[in-house]
């Protein structure tokens, strides 16, 4: 009898392994973030366009910026792209390859590149939200130091035509009217949903005609703008605007998803196409 107990117990020990067993090789496999690509770094890899990486310095700094180069037989009108305050993401650059189709050769400057110890890149950060903190502990000065060794980079560059325009998004936006007001030379800033400097003197300094692209639903910069439009105009400066009715901030971005809201798709749309008809 107690051979029998025992061997019942035995086997009842074995058959509850081997249900736990094949129970944990039947769970569902995690994501995994690390290997699964976004979409738009796929459309990236599927680009026929020459990419990149350059890097850049002045003084005792160096950081990193993306370049692409137009299929052309001829030299090219430039743009300086500047990013979110997400940093120099996957969206950024594939923006930039989407410029360079169009015919224009484009640099895109990581500006939180080597800002923090053992971060080359805005891809080394964990994620958006340090890549955000970056970005609002960066100097203004260094900043436009940043931005004026792009200009300088791409100026010179041999595709060159000499020309180079500046287009901006969100904090990008911001800078890009912060620059026009630093670099004389540029031929025009596109402020993509980002606010201007409010004195009056930097607004002075401004060469290039500006062109904001706001979304209707983002009354946090859009309150900004009669402000900005009575400085511009009493400095004797080119402003012009579009408000996108029914799109939020970040349109440019969200409008580009396969899922984008009806609003943010058209206003993705329509900005593309009035960016495309002022640059050229």
């Amino acid at each position: 009898m107690k051979n029998s107990n025992l061997f019942f117990l035995l086997f009842l020990g074995l058959s509850l392994m081997y249900s736990c067993k094949n129970t944990k090789e039947k769970e569902p496999e995690k994501k995994d973030t690390a290997s699964s690509k976004s979409a738009q770094n796929g459309e990236l890899s599927k680009s026929p366009r020459h990419h990149e990486w350059v890097t850049l310095s002045h003084g005792e700094r160096e950081f990193e910026a993306f370049v692409v180069y137009p299929e052309s037989d001829e030299k090219s009108k430039s743009v300086i792209v500047i990013h979110e305050n997400r940093g120099l993401n996957d969206w950024a650059r594939l923006f930039a390859d989407k410029l360079a189709a169009q015919g224009y050769l484009v640099i895109a400057p990581d500006l939180i590149s080597n800002t923090v110890e053992g971060k080359k890149r805005t891809t080394d950060f964990e994620n958006s939200d340090a890549a955000r903190t970056a970005i609002y502990d960066l100097d203004k000065d260094q900043v436009t130091a940043d931005l004026n060794a792009a200009y300088d980079y791409i100026i010179k560059d041999p595709a060159s035509s000499g020309e180079v325009a500046v287009v901006g998004f969100c904090w990008g936006g911001s800078q890009t009217f912060r620059y026009a007001t630093n670099n004389p030379d540029i031929t025009s800033a596109h402020v993509f949903y980002g606010t201007a400097p409010k004195e009056s003197s930097e607004l002075q300094k401004i060469s290039a005609p500006v062109y904001g692209y706001y979304g209707g639903n983002d009354n946090r910069v859009n309150s900004t703008i009669e402000e900005t439009e009575k400085l511009m105009k009493s400095a004797g400066k080119k402003y012009e605007y579009e408000i996108y009715e029914n799109a939020g901030h970040a349109f440019m971005r969200s409008g580009h998803e396969e899922n984008a809201q009806p609003g943010n798709k058209k206003a993705h749309d329509e900005a593309w196409k009035r960016l495309l008809k002022l640059l050229n």
